[in-house]
């Protein structure tokens, strides 16, 4: 596509933008909204319309070329994820669930399932290229020191028990297949002679008739079956097997696609370089004459200031702001009042009396009664910013004219504009301290006053350096580089590389069924689509742009729960594999017998952190997580000690803040033998994965025969496989498949095609998850905080709750009066 297509993109999103704008931020505030379905109704129509923003900035910022355009949409596409991440946590605060079903607000929009997909923005990798190789280039590097190789296969001693088994298996083998052999030929022989006797009886023209027969009934249905293909096309009933690989368009479009994505280095290449140019060219050309007028700005300050008052000024600290307090359109008394002020609070800094706090407390409580109950909005960290970044376009980029700019390289005027700002702050600063110095000796020459308040400044700036020092961790391995730690706890296997998989490649398809579950009183089990979307907006979304992870609600840690077989920890990998993380094994079994010892132990928590931290992001995995919390350790596992981080790990857990980019993430499919309490108090979001439905199966079984070689042709009854593998999990179907699609029965293809009942065989030895396990797994996990509230509100009980609440509180005010 050409560069006005993701102009034109661009454009209609900020259309989208301004109109969400308006709704957010209205001239006169919203009243709060009491019926709970209504709000969240309107939670989860900002939540889609900003979706929708989201994907088609992204794409624009994937495909653009223009370096000073990409920086505009990324810095609203960066805000646009946290607005959507925001939403995402008060629909879950106010639905008391981690699913949400919109069929509705789709249908209403003219949407499909698939335009609610939360899109991994490509930026992620693509801009952290050089860390991610140079990375694997360290990690290719140690496993060569360690001569990771493959070992050799251990020769077993047989007993003689085991011996005299093989060898009377492997004749009683030998003895069948010569008996097989023998009826064989005896079987030929008969049919050969009944051949021959029947060939005596029949005329030449019979045998003619006969083989026309046979001839005419295959051409006959080989015509039908290719008639029913083509009017099942007709129809939009089957796939046309042209559309099964990709076209020459498809193709060209991908190539046109990575052209852009290098001319975008090659233009990002110029405008580096252009930007050093300008900024020398400012400060040659314009530096001097700008020095010159600010200095001359400054002594008319002076003068009108000392005609007004009196007296010279005080000169404007650097902290305020320095001179940029004398170019807003104030008046020197105006000035002089202010800075007077601002040293009288600075002078005053001291507790508040008894009549302030009563008149607060009187303020608040009138402000309490003033407010309506009901539902509102929580305060956003990034309307400001999306406000900001659609002013810039509306202003700078909407009506631009850009006819003479084919090929959309940067432009010159924009970099000096930008630049400009920035080197007048540099400049202001360096006149700064020279016009300081001046009107210190302007005072003692013409006013004769010793420089009292100059000295107070410094002593109150010796005041404010001298405060309590914050106690600051010790650095336990302050003398080893980043590297050496790298490569220990490579050796250890506590850092690993993550398996190659996406996100996509955890295949689910949408609940269909959802809201109509919901409004009959019933809890749906969610799909494993809904699944994904959650990983990625918990996940990944936040661990692979900073800028979101510093201002959006904070996820520390992360369970996953569900049967074994779902993809737990496949979803573990795509995480580090979509973001570009490291991957730490905390796992209590990989732990076990590493860095022994109380001292051991702290050790081996502080490098990995600090490993985490300054090679952010990272995603720290938990395998087995149960047993960092079990109720009762059982006899074979004490050895293994599997809660030995049970009480290190939760602290270091507090020290984790907004711009650290790390992630815990849990994995266990026994969440029952571990103490609730402390696995809640950990995991600050526990997501229940469930083993797929119908639809999920149907899309698996097709892709899955697909990856692994398979044709999916009529003769393949996917619709009866899926309904037949119901309780089987994703893992049992990758096993199911390996074994039925060998080399063997791939070259059988053209002669035999696939069916659903070679599938049943290999089902049938394998135990599915039953019913009362999933059963099991929802009611452990209506007994989570988030659980417990979501019952009470399916029952009504938590409008009640909140007023009772609010009506102590107003009790206990009362009683204190």
């Amino acid at each position: 596509m050409s560069h006005s297509t993701y102009n034109t993109l661009w454009s209609e999103a900020h259309e989208e933008l301004s109109c969400l704008l308006d709704e957010e931020l209205p001239e006169e505030p919203l009243r709060p909204e009491r019926d709970r379905v209504v709000f969240f109704q309107r939670l989860a129509t900002l939540y889609v319309r900003y979706v929708q923003i989201f994907r088609q900035l992204e794409e624009a910022y994937d495909q653009s070329v223009h370096p000073q355009k990409r920086r505009a949409i990324r810095q609203v596409l960066d805000s646009v994820i946290g607005r959507v991440l925001e939403l995402k946590n008060e629909m879950v605060e106010k639905e008391f669930s981690e699913y949400h079903y919109m069929d509705d607000i789709i249908q209403d929009l003219k949407l499909t399932p698939e335009d609610l997909e939360i899109p991994v923005p490509r930026y992620f990798i693509r801009e952290r290229n050089n860390v991610l190789q140079d990375r694997e280039r360290m990690f290719a590097a140690i496993l060569n020191q360690m001569d990771v190789t493959e070992k050799p296969p251990v020769m077993r001693m047989l007993t003689l028990e085991r011996a005299i088994k093989i060898i009377q298996v492997a004749e009683r083998a030998r003895q069948g297949r010569l008996r097989a052999k023998f009826m064989r030929e005896i079987h030929r022989d008969s049919e050969r002679q009944r051949r021959a006797e029947e060939q005596e009886a029949v005329s030449t023209d019979q045998a003619a008739v006969c083989i026309q027969k046979v001839w005419r009934g295959f051409m006959q249905r080989k015509i039908t079956k290719s008639l029913r293909e083509e009017e099942m096309i007709f129809l939009g009933m089957a796939m046309d097997p042209k559309l099964s690989y990709p076209s020459q368009t498809e193709l060209h479009a991908l190539n046109n696609e990575a052209n852009r994505r290098t001319r975008q280095d090659e233009h990002e290449d110029d405008y580096q370089k252009s930007i050093g140019s300008v900024i020398y060219q400012l400060k040659e050309v314009e530096g001097p004459e700008m020095k010159e007028t600010m200095k001359d700005q400054i002594r008319q300050w002076f003068i009108e200031c000392r005609d007004a008052t009196g007296s010279f000024p005080d000169y404007p600290e650097e902290e305020d702001g320095g001179t940029a307090l004398i170019f807003t359109e104030k008046t020197p008394e105006e000035l002089a009042e202010e800075l007077a002020a601002k040293e009288e609070e600075d002078a005053n800094k001291k507790p508040k009396g008894k009549e302030e706090t009563k008149e607060k407390g009187k303020k608040e409580k009138v402000d309490d009664k003033e407010e309506e109950p009901g539902l509102k909005m929580l305060p956003s960290a990034y309307l400001e910013d999306l406000e900001r970044g659609h002013k810039t376009f509306s202003e700078v980029w909407k009506n631009r004219h850009e006819s003479k700019n084919f090929s959309q390289r940067h432009e010159l005027e924009l970099i000096k504009e930008e630049k400009r700002k920035d080197i007048e702050v540099e400049i202001r600063k360096q006149v700064d301290e020279l016009m300081r110095q001046e009107l210190a000796n302007w005072k003692l020459a013409v006013d004769k006053e010793k420089s009292g308040k100059v000295k107070g400044a410094a002593k109150k700036k010796k005041a404010s350096k001298s405060g309590k020092k914050k106690k600051k961790d010790k650095d336990l391995t302050a003398d080893r580089a980043i590297e050496s730690l790298f490569e220990e706890l490579v050796e250890q296997e506590l850092l690993k590389k993550a398996d190659n998989v996406k996100l996509k490649d955890y295949l689910g398809d949408y609940s269909y069924l959802g809201t109509t579950l919901r409004q009959s009183d019933i809890e749906p089990m969610p799909s494993l689509s809904d699944v994904r979307q959650v990983v990625a907006l918990y996940a990944v979304l936040p661990l692979g742009s900073q800028a979101v992870h510093e201002k959006a609600p904070l996820v520390k840690t992360m369970l996953l729960v569900g049967p074994s077989g779902v993809g737990k920890k496949m979803l573990v990998h795509a995480i580090c594999q979509e973001t570009g993380a490291n991957l730490f094994d905390l796992s209590p079994l990989n732990v076990a017998g590493k860095y022994p010892g109380k001292s051991g132990l702290q050790m081996m928590l502080h490098v990995v952190f600090k490993v985490a931290r300054l090679m952010q992001p990272s995603v720290i995995w938990i395998g087995e997580a149960e047993k960092m919390f079990y109720k009762k350790v059982p006899k074979e596992e004490k050895e293994l000690d599997p809660k030995r981080l049970k009480k290190d790990l939760p602290k270091i857990l507090k020290s984790i803040k907004g711009e650290d980019c790390v992630l815990i993430v849990g994995t266990t499919s026994d969440p029952h033998s571990a103490d609730l309490k402390s696995l809640c108090k950990f995991y600050n979001k526990i997501i229940l994965i469930p083993r797929p439905d119908y639809a999920s199966r149907y899309v698996m079984w097709k892709e899955l025969i697909k990856k692994n070689g398979g044709e999916v042709t009529s003769d393949l009854d996917l619709s009866s496989l899926a309904k037949i593998s119901d309780g089987y999990t994703q893992g049992h179907m990758v096993q199911v498949v390996h074994s039925i699609l060998t080399e063997r029965r791939i070259q059988q293809f053209p002669k035999r095609p696939l069916t659903a009942s070679e599938f049943v065989s290999p089902l049938a030895r394998i135990d599915p998850v039953f019913q009362e396990e999933e059963e099991a797994l929802k009611n452990w996990y209506a007994k989570t905080p988030l659980g417990k509230k979501r019952i009470k509100a399916a029952l009504g009980k938590e409008g009640d709750e909140e007023s009772s609440k609010a009506g102590s509180k107003g009790g206990k005010k009362k009683g204190k009066k």
